[in-house]
């Protein structure tokens, strides 16, 4: 009774994450030029579309081995300020997926395919967003980053230094350089699984990473960049989008990754 008190009240909300065949079927606006990021090959990525009240606000390629996401992809528009929500939720997709798109409170069950909020306890570990509250555009938009297949477990000083640090700075860079000229930034957030594990489950990254893209009225890139940083409480590394691409392909030990599909520096 209590699980499907629950599935009701998420049911009202209207928040669901539909794991998708392809980014395609439902969320290629979020996506530079339509296309999604490179996707790794293997049954444990899932593409999920995450939704709330119909509408999709990003998009995550899920690592249900792992228990982390590999990246979000979204838009920027504005930034505003927003409460922090407390209520976290999964998608019971990734369990069951003959189950519907709507997300249900962590608290409900457990996983074996995604991390709960249980498995961050007594950590020095927060729960990183990858689309974060501070690039965020609307109050629904924040309250969807609040699933835990857009988060993974971040160093808690880095979290609220250097990595908070670069997220406002992209916001402003962002707002200044191509919201100004009316132009579309859009953005793909990620990690790199390390070799630690939460409780033996949710992966530790041994990186975060990020890039934007600005695109004018033609869908070509004018200003793009990248980051990467360890998971540690250090600055990022900034560097080009190319580069950034090339360091990727080494850590994930792929021939090809790409973010962005027009050409980026």
């Amino acid at each position: 009774m209590m699980f499907l008190h629950l599935m009701m009240v998420s049911v009202l909300s209207g928040g669901s994450a539909e794991v998708v065949r392809d980014f395609r079927e439902k969320c290629a606006d979020i996506f530079a030029n339509g296309a999604s990021p490179t996707i790794l090959h293997g049954h444990q990525y899932k593409q999920i579309c995450q939704t709330l009240k119909k509408k999709v606000y990003y998009a995550t390629l899920y690592d249900t081995y792992n228990n982390i996401p590999v990246y979000s992809a979204y838009k920027f528009n504005k930034g505003i300020r927003c409460e922090r929500k407390h209520v976290w939720s999964i998608d019971p997709q990734l369990d069951y997926p003959g189950e519907g798109p709507n997300m249900v409170p962590d608290r409900s069950r457990q996983s074996s395919n995604q991390a709960v909020s249980d498995d961050y306890k007594h950590s020095v570990y927060d729960r990183g967003h990858l689309m974060p509250v501070s690039l965020t555009s609307s109050r629904d938009c924040a309250d969807a980053s609040f699933t835990l297949t857009n988060v993974a477990p971040q160093n808690l000083y880095f979290n609220r230094g250097q990595w908070r640090i670069l997220e406002e700075k992209i916001a402003k860079e962002l707002t200044r350089r191509c919201l100004t000229k009316e132009n579309t930034a859009y953005l793909v957030t990620g990690v790199v699984p390390g070799k630690r594990k939460l409780k033996g489950k949710v992966n530790v990254p041994s990186h975060f990473w990020t890039a934007y893209c600005c695109l004018d009225h033609n869908k070509e890139c004018q200003i793009s960049r990248g980051f990467i940083g360890e998971n540690k409480n250090t600055a990022p590394y900034n560097i080009t989008v190319n580069k950034l691409q090339g360091l990727l392909e080494n850590l994930y030990k792929v021939r090809y990754f790409q973010l962005f599909s027009t050409k980026a520096n």
